[in-house]
């Protein structure tokens, strides 16, 4: 090899492993701290680093008032697609957030609870310094939602959605006679141990309400809460089903002031109605309720439309 090859594959080699710890640099410290705020205003995607060190996925598209996206359980912020493409596309901008130990987001063994997924949420809005923002929570990422203005306040937010949400709390107790046995969940954490593929494919169903006569599911609906779900941390997705079912946001729905909507199917089979969407409007004050008839808790999916246009509709309000 001459001496001209030999200093060619020397700089090649050189310039990718700069490159290559420049993205793992980029990506540990996280845009808050590495990246200017035009830098930042370009970027699709990336992570910000929790107060614990983890690494936080998030997705930015768009650009106009900003709109945030919490998912459910046990899914990612791909879930919230139609909704950020639509809006976006009606000149908004629109982040969403993979909840930690669910899809591209550190599975870490700690802070698997409310209060850490709301101060991630904070982490995220604070390191894109979004402001005026209105936040949107389907399920537990509903919980998420009411959580973060409960523990960081509505300085940043400009309106709220809760859609077919966990609060005020699931769980059964002497003070909330109409919610769902402590056997419900423990069942849940039991089969998701022994085998948690099948649980995720079986509960797709229901999720969506293709068990119901008439429904229109297609395969690939259900198909993909399986993908998305396999990709949550088991311990993630196990912790989780204890801050989702036993957090009581009786006290953060009451912090709410700023608008509120309360959207939710009233054939939810998942998180029923009754104890969750109805007692939550009654909590936050001026609530806008929105129930349709016959709808299912993955209402995001199959009613994607009707929910597009009713979330347009309430954030330009």
């Amino acid at each position: 090899m001459s001496r001209i090859q030999s200093r060619r594959k020397f700089l090649i080699s050189g310039g990718v492993a700069a490159a290559a710890l420049s993205a793992r640099t980029a990506r540990a410290e996280g845009p808050d701290s590495t990246l200017s705020r035009r830098e930042q205003s370009t970027r699709t995607e990336g992570f910000v680093t929790a107060k614990d060190g983890a690494q936080i996925y998030y997705k930015d598209w768009g650009k106009g008032p900003v709109v945030t996206f919490s998912h459910g359980w046990p899914l990612n912020s791909d879930a919230w697609d139609g909704q950020m493409l639509f809006l976006v596309q009606n000149g908004y901008r629109t982040v969403a957030v993979d909840r930690r130990g669910h899809g591209r987001s550190t599975q870490s063994s700690e802070h698997n609870d409310m209060d850490g997924y709301a101060d991630d949420l904070a982490s995220v809005i604070e390191a894109l310094d979004l402001t005026n923002a209105t936040l949107v929570g389907h399920s537990t990422g509903g919980g998420e939602v009411a959580r973060y203005i409960g523990r960081h306040g509505t300085k940043r937010v400009a309106k709220a959605v809760l859609i077919a949400a966990v609060p005020p709390i699931m769980l059964k107790s002497p003070s909330n006679p109409e919610g769902l046995p402590m056997e419900v969940f423990d069942k849940m954490r039991t089969a998701i141990f022994a085998d948690r593929s099948q649980f995720y494919k079986d509960t797709a169903i229901p999720f969506y309400g293709a068990n119901r006569p008439g429904a229109k599911v297609s395969p690939g609906i259900l198909e993909q809460f399986w993908l998305w779900s396999m990709q949550a941390g088991l311990i993630n997705a196990y912790e989780s089903i204890k801050a989702f079912s036993e957090t009581d946001f009786t006290e953060d729905l009451k912090k709410f002031d700023v608008p509120t909507l309360v959207l939710h199917g009233e054939d939810d089979q998942i998180v029923p109605v009754k104890d969750s969407a109805r007692k939550s409007a009654k909590l936050i004050k001026g609530a806008k309720e929105i129930y349709y008839p016959g709808a299912p808790h993955g209402l995001t999916a199959t009613l994607q439309d009707r929910v597009n246009a009713d979330l347009l509709a309430f954030i330009r309000s």
